[in-house]
């Protein structure tokens, strides 16, 4: 397995008291593989990405275990984890136009990183950084080089941040919301590049969205968080035939589809995440679910096989649907 993630939990201290953002999350990656963590907004998805080489500002609390191959990341130091940041883990970040400086060349940029793990010099980073360029589909890459942020379209900063994060051919690839703010063309083009660059590396995606579609197209398994904790692990195909947990099925539900329209068009999960301040003994669904009963309002779910066979933290995992049975 290339990373294993085992109770990781991140908690924030701020003037308004202590904030929990990820509530002892646990999940895999293996080599090669897509793995999509999807949830609503604050639901702890980023936070779990960039804790895991403590990408976080020095109020946060990190726990847990974070293995990354044969290596445990969280005891190493701050140059050791630099080390281990672009070269073996590298990230792609939610909004190119804050990520990239806007006063560097787009050469410049990629060339840092080429410098720093490489130890790339001169004319060796030109060649470099024209290929990755080319890698990622940048029409005119040595033009590219020499242009700023602002000069390029949304959908080709996406990609220098990719040729970027992938300058040093990592293992595992970080994707928080590659496709946000994106038309649907630019967004096909995104995830064409980042299957190709699977195919041709073997590097591992954790690719971070709450968009369904994104996940359908792209990933091998899923991993559903709420309130930071995951609750629901499967492939992808299981998840959507075959989903356990009625958070699931409300994002689902919640996915735009024509035929819906005449039933009252998009569906809603009522109420919003909470903010937790501890780690409640309880469903953190409870209050938005319409199954909830006393016991989960009084006891944690523990993350087991449910009715389709995959892990689901709930007390009242939904049935396999009928079809799905009579096909088995």
């Amino acid at each position: 397995m290339l990373l294993t993630v085992k109770d990781l939990s991140v908690r924030f201290n701020t003037e308004d008291g202590p904030v929990l953002a990820v509530d002892e999350a646990s999940f895999e990656v293996a080599r090669g593989e897509v793995l999509a963590l999807v949830g609503e907004s604050g639901c702890g998805k980023s936070v779990t990405a960039m804790a895991l080489t403590k990408l976080l500002p020095r109020n946060a609390t990190i726990t847990g275990t974070v293995h990354f191959g044969d290596r445990s990341l969280l005891p190493l130091s701050e140059s050791g984890l630099r080390d281990v940041r672009g070269r073996e883990i590298a990230y792609v970040f939610q909004e190119p136009m804050t990520s990239l400086n806007p006063v560097l060349t787009v050469g410049r940029q990629i060339g840092e990183v080429l410098h720093r793990h490489q130890k790339l010099r001169g004319a060796a980073v030109q060649r470099r950084a024209t290929e990755l360029l080319e890698l990622v589909g940048i029409p005119l890459p040595q033009r590219r080089l020499g242009e700023y942020p602002h000069q390029l379209s949304g959908g080709m900063r996406q990609r220098v941040m990719i040729a970027m994060a992938v300058a040093c051919r990592p293992a595992l690839l970080v994707a928080d919301e590659p496709t946000t703010a994106l038309d649907v063309t630019v967004q096909a083009g995104i995830l064409d590049v980042l299957r190709d660059l699977r195919e041709q590396t073997g590097t591992a995606v954790l690719l971070i969205t709450h968009d369904l579609g994104v996940v359908a197209d792209s990933a091998d398994r899923v991993v559903v968080m709420y309130a930071g904790r995951t609750i629901e692990q499967a492939d992808t195909e299981a998840l959507f035939d075959r989903h356990s947990h009625p958070y699931t099925r409300g994002l689902l539900g919640a996915v735009p589809n024509p035929a819906r329209h005449a039933e009252g068009g998009l569906r809603e999960i009522p109420g919003r995440v909470p903010t937790l301040r501890e780690s409640p003994a309880a469903c953190t669904f409870a209050e938005r679910c319409g199954y909830a009963d006393d016991v989960c309002r009084q006891e944690r779910p523990l993350l087991l096989p449910g009715p389709a066979n995959h892990p689901v933290a709930c007390f009242h995992p939904l049935p396999v649907p009928s079809t799905v049975e009579t096909s088995r």
